[in-house]
Parts: C-alpha cells; structure tokens; sequence
C-alpha cells in the first residue's frame, strides 16, 4: 500500500513497509524522536545510553521475523517516521475487534507538518481492513504533547493505566478510537 499525501512545508508523502534494510534508518528516528520528546520524562541517562546500532540490530530482528508490521514515511529518499500496527496486546480487551497502533515516530525536524495524521490514519485504515472495529494505543502520561496529538486525531483516554519500564517506571495511559466504517 502506498499513500501520497502533500503539505505545504514539504514533499509528498510515499508509505511502504519496512524491511530489514530500513533497521539504521529507523533506529535513528526512533532514539532521536524519544531523545527529544521524552527529555525531562525520561531519566537523560536512559536517553544518552540509547545506541543505534543495538536499536538496529532489534529491527532488523523483528523486521525478518515479522514480529513487527511496520510502516515508514518517507519522501526525497528521506525517511520522516514510522508506524508499528498490530493486534492489541491488552489482556483486558477483546482481541477480535480492537488492534493496536504499538507506535509513531517522527524524525524531530518533521513534527508538526501534518506526517504523524497522516501515519495514524494509514494505521486506521490498515486496522480496519484487517476487520477491527476500534484501535488502542498507550501513552507516557507525561507526554502532553502527545496525548494533545492522539485527542486532536480522535482518541480518548479510557481510564486505563500501567507503568511502563523503560529503564525507570513511567505511567502509561491508553487512548482508544471507534474506526468508522469497521465490519460490524
């Protein structure tokens, strides 16, 4: 699948998935997204222990093992971010009718310029078609700009919350989406 989608501040959006090839690639995006939007939540020596290349090695990893499903953004030979779908995870909910977006990440010089919409409605729309009738996602609930964004794109907070180790334990909340036009 591919989506072309044009902004004003850049060049249009190409969507594929990503493949073992794309484990450097995406391993930058990712510690530089979560070294610019976790600084102050995250404790900075978490951040500045984060390693590309032992990122890498985890994505070209769970890329050949198909583990993960995920999605890169890109433009002008540029990767912008990515999306990881799936089948919800949560014990509590149930599996046959809700799948996840397991994560959006952006580079930092490309927040803010409409690609993260553009990602969670390809995740929508993936997880519809594969018959979900609603989508998860968690959160650190310190991440008010990120909460901002998932509530601006249609979810809410469902009262549901854990801590998340990630070196330190940080609360987590889990947003929730009906997906319109999902199969009954």
């Amino acid at each position: 699948m591919g989506v072309n989608q044009s902004h004003a501040e850049m060049s249009p959006i190409a969507i594929r998935p990503a493949t073992p090839d794309d484990a450097l690639p995406l391993s930058i995006v990712h510690i530089d997204s979560w070294r610019s939007a976790y600084r102050g939540l995250v404790p900075a020596s978490i951040l500045d222990g984060l390693d590309y290349d032992r990122r890498a090695v985890r994505f070209r990893e769970s890329l050949a093992a198909r583990t993960e499903e995920t999605y890169l953004a890109e433009g002008d030979g540029e990767i912008f971010g990515f999306l990881t779908v799936g089948p919800c995870r949560d014990e509590d909910v149930d599996g046959e009718v809700t799948g996840e977006i397991w994560g959006i990440y952006l580079a930092p010089q490309h927040w803010r310029k409409g690609i993260g919409t553009v990602l969670c409605r390809y995740g929508e729309q993936l997880l519809r078609s594969r018959g979900y009738q609603q989508a998860v996602l968690w959160v650190f609930a310190g991440n008010a700009q990120a909460r901002r964004f998932y509530e601006a794109v249609g979810f809410a907070a469902d009262g549901a919350s854990k801590m998340h180790d990630v070196g330190a334990s940080l609360e987590v909340v889990r947003y929730r989406k009906g997906l319109e036009g999902a199969e009954p």
